[in-house]
């Protein structure tokens, strides 16, 4: 960039490369398993074909390509009739082969989008393609960090896994939508079923980074090809998270533009991330095409897969389902982006919905359940197969054998800290509702021993009750509906 350039006001330009894992059983060129056991040392899933040994062939593995398919479903992308594989040449000690089967120029997926919020304002961002290939094996830097360590180990587990490269336009203008994004497209992989967000280092993210002028930046938003040939780009390696793309890319959106205004020259290179440190640092000069020396993959014949497109079905998607729960349920909009952060999650309370109503099933998925849970660093899934304990529960509190206050703050929390079921926990602690006598005695109890607060209520202070009401929960353990309890003191008081 130009000291004329330092002048302006700089527009951030940012597109990702998404590295997503695929959940396939076994490699995507082998019978290896994707699946590491308790025992597994370094090295242990792995053959001569995922090790690159002379002479071992590949073999496509059909899941991955049925899993791309529904991922550029999904994104609304163009699948082609044909594609087909190539051979991405660099030498690099986690790419035993020397090269990386990968797809080239006839990728299975391009031309999609995916729409994300970012405070309230909803943008398209353009997906420029998708493909498939194999995942390198992993580094592990002993001693210090890439720049520091003392030796650097290798373990080639992870090569050959099952990926899928998601490759944006430069739609982002803020590391805040990178994050937007990223989430989003988490939770519509987790829809199809095609990806495991717990598995480590399934989702890895490669930024690339440009500032422009303002001036370049059309009205609809969009920035002419010559503006960004021209403005220099950085490509940030790394990013293993979205929040982690959020403050990579905020670092180096500051430095840049510190760069800039100093008179500098942004070089065009790639950088790694130090989550550790919280900066980039350099690693090398930005790669381009030509020198990876493409070239189609002998060892794998062309894939037709367009008829795929319709004959593989995926499920309902988040948006979609988020919608329907508004509309068929009367949802608000928070109780409904709750209710469908995951397939998992949509599914339970679909299954409460089916038995009460839909503001009581999810007042106690959203609200309640998902509160504990989170309190207790614990997923749906670890409770899911107790559907019909959770309905019973709601249950004793519908049909007034179990306060409210009872069922969420001590039956519920007992569920999950003890694994016990609703009804031993409502035996065992004495919880079941107060009768009518019993409340009513409790009532007079609280009136006749507290004549300072019943002369507050007349007197016009209406806080008053709440103590009351507090001292009738108290004497039946409470046992009592306060809601009851308010409405039976205000009859006595006022009577």
């Amino acid at each position: 960039m130009s000291t004329q350039t330092a002048r302006e006001e700089l527009a951030v330009v940012i597109g990702l490369e998404v590295h997503v894992q695929l959940e396939t059983d076994t490699k995507i060129f082998c019978g290896c398993s994707t699946e590491p056991t308790e025992d597994e040392g370094p090295n242990a899933r792995t053959c001569p074909t995922c090790l690159g040994l002379p002479g071992a062939l590949p073999v496509l593995n059909e899941g991955a390509v049925e899993a791309a398919v529904k991922i550029g479903k999904a994104l609304d992308a163009d699948v082609p009739e044909r594609t087909t594989f190539h051979r991405k040449n660099y030498y690099y000690p986690d790419l035993p082969k020397n090269f990386q089967i990968t797809q080239y120029d006839a990728p299975i997926c391009a031309d999609g989008e995916l729409e994300i919020s970012v405070e309230g304002t909803r943008r398209s961002i353009g997906i420029t393609r998708a493909h498939l290939e194999e995942d390198p094996g992993s580094l592990r830097h002993e001693g210090g960090s890439i720049e520091t360590a003392e030796y650097t180990l290798i373990d080639y587990n992870r090569a050959g896994t099952p990926l899928v490269e998601i490759v944006t336009e430069p739609d982002f203008r803020s590391p805040a939508e990178t994050r937007a994004f990223l989430a989003k497209l988490e939770e519509v992989l987790e829809y199809l079923g095609v990806f495991d967000a717990n598995r480590d280092g399934s989702l890895r993210v490669d930024a690339n980074i440009s500032l422009v002028p303002e001036s370049a930046v059309e009205s609809d938003g969009s920035i002419p090809a010559d503006a960004l040939a021209e403005a220099n780009r950085t490509e940030v390696k790394n990013i293993s998270s979205h929040r982690g793309a959020e403050k990579a890319l905020a670092y180096e959106v500051t430095r840049q533009r510190n760069a800039v205004r100093r008179g500098r020259e942004v070089e065009q290179e790639t950088r790694h991330w130090d989550e550790s440190r919280g900066i980039t640092v350099s690693m090398r000069s930005k790669e381009e095409e030509k020198d990876y020396r493409y070239f189609r993959e002998g060892d794998l014949p062309a894939l037709e897969v367009s008829d795929w497109r319709e004959s593989i079905a995926i499920p309902e998607l988040p948006d979609a389902r988020r919608e329907r729960f508004r509309e068929e349920y009367g949802l608000e909009e928070e109780s409904a982006s709750k209710l469908t952060s995951s397939r998992e999650i949509a599914d339970f309370f679909e299954e409460i919905a089916e038995t009460f109503d839909p503001d009581l099933a999810a007042t106690w998925v959203a609200d309640n359940l998902l509160g504990e849970l989170h309190y207790r660093d614990m997923g749906i899934l670890e409770v899911d197969d107790r559907l019909d304990e959770f309905e019973r529960l709601i249950e004793l509190v519908d049909e007034d054998e179990l306060t409210a206050k009872n069922a969420e703050e001590v039956v519920l929390r007992e569920m999950l800290d003890a694994g016990e079921d609703p009804e031993t926990i409502v035996e065992r602690e004495g919880l079941g509702t107060a009768d009518t006598g019993e409340v009513e005695a409790a009532v007079e109890g609280a009136i006749e021993e507290n004549p300072e607060a019943v002369a507050d209520y007349h007197d016009g202070d209406d806080g008053a009750i709440n103590f009351l009401v507090g001292q009738v929960m108290q004497r039946t353990g409470g046992s009592a509906d306060p809601g009851e309890v308010n409405a039976l003191l205000r009859d006595r008081l006022e009577g």
